[in-house]
């Protein structure tokens, strides 16, 4: 995968209902011939979005400022009864390593923040220069402003 792709959950038509799909990948930190290794953290731009059966509205905005106190990297989310956005970023090795924090950040402060036991439905991952690109074009995520946890 290329730096600044994203990484969301999509639907499979060519494959029947249980069948498992082979997947491919290039190992996190692999690189080809003609690039030097970057071992160095970058800053990746990290969208999460997650949804589940309705919850009231005090309580989720309640775990979202918990999850922020928590983890003081969020820079903003957005919320409605049933779904949520949170907005950060994230300093890792590669996209890979961005990827599977922000994977793990719903579940692991699902407990502590009490969050609604939603699923994540829907995480992009970008770098930097990616993300700054896009707002110099006029698209993509603008920039969060302001910071804090917000109703859709």
């Amino acid at each position: 995968m290329r730096p600044g792709a994203a990484v969301s959950r999509g639907i499979a038509g060519s494959r029947t209902a249980g069948e498992e799909r082979a997947l491919t990948s290039v190992a996190a930190g692999d690189t080809y011939e003609a690039e030097e290794p970057q071992d160095l953290p970058r800053l990746w731009h990290v969208t999460l979005s997650v949804s589940g059966g309705e919850a009231p509205l005090k309580e989720v905005r309640r775990a979202l400022e918990q999850l922020a106190h928590d983890h003081p990297f969020l820079l903003t989310s957005r919320y409605a009864n049933d779904h949520a956005e949170i907005r950060y970023w994230e300093e890792a090795r590669d996209l890979h390593d961005a990827a599977a924090v922000a994977l793990r950040l719903w579940g692991e402060h699902r407990r502590t923040a009490k969050l609604p036991p939603w699923e994540i439905v829907g995480l992009e991952v970008i770098d930097r220069e990616t993300y700054h690109q896009r707002i110099a074009e006029g698209y993509g995520p603008l920039p969060a402003t302001p910071v804090g946890v917000h109703p859709f």
